[in-house]
């Protein structure tokens, strides 16, 4: 079965949807008017959907679902992070190997003065606190059968103990302490040191 062609005079593509191609759709959806096709820069239509504010530079578009901000580039049609693309039009390529750590901890902030190029494993050691399945709710403090905490820090596929405790807040502070000794790029630790 033959589609309908698309509506608009001289285009002859088949029809997608309201009698409309793909493109002439997206023309009438986005800008009201099927002949539009001037849209602004790629950064006008990046910077359209960015929220500045004083710290934070909040992605407004879509996100994937861990949260970070997604944008196509409606030119090449390559989707990337809305941070690194921020990133790489304010500061330049991200080197090869390396992410981009949000150090403010706001995973749809575009805000380069927030992100710095690192390994995957510093990115791992920047963590806004404990993993959700934590019992103590404090990262590197586990609690045992026994009642009290034993504290356990992760670094190169190595488990580094630092003691068992009776008070969470002595073994929270002595997790913290094995995590100084250890990570590099755990902004949140030294902030408190």
């Amino acid at each position: 079965m033959s589609r309908r062609p698309c509506t608009v005079d001289g285009c002859g593509k088949d029809s997608h949807a309201r009698g409309l191609c793909y493109t002439h759709d997206y023309r009438q959806r986005v800008h009201g008017d099927t002949s539009a096709t001037n849209r602004g820069s790629v950064e006008e239509r990046f910077w359209a959907k960015v929220q500045k504010g004083p710290g934070c530079w909040i992605w407004t578009a879509a996100r994937n679902h861990l949260g970070y901000g997604k944008y196509t580039d409606t030119d090449t049609w390559k989707t990337n992070g809305a941070h690194r693309y921020a990133w790489e039009m304010l500061v330049g390529p991200v080197p090869d190997g390396m992410k981009l750590d949000h150090r403010c901890h706001v995973r749809h902030c575009v805000n380069p003065a927030h992100l710095r190029p690192v390994t995957t494993k510093q990115n791992g050691e920047n963590r806004a606190g404990a993993p959700r399945n934590s019992k103590t709710g404090i990262r590197g403090v586990h609690p045992t059968k026994r009642g009290n905490y034993k504290v356990s820090v992760g670094h190169n596929g190595t488990q580094y103990y630092g003691g068992y405790f009776t008070d969470l807040e002595e073994a929270a502070e002595a997790a913290r302490q094995l995590r100084l000794s250890l990570f590099t790029h755990n902004d949140l630790d030294r902030r408190t040191a």
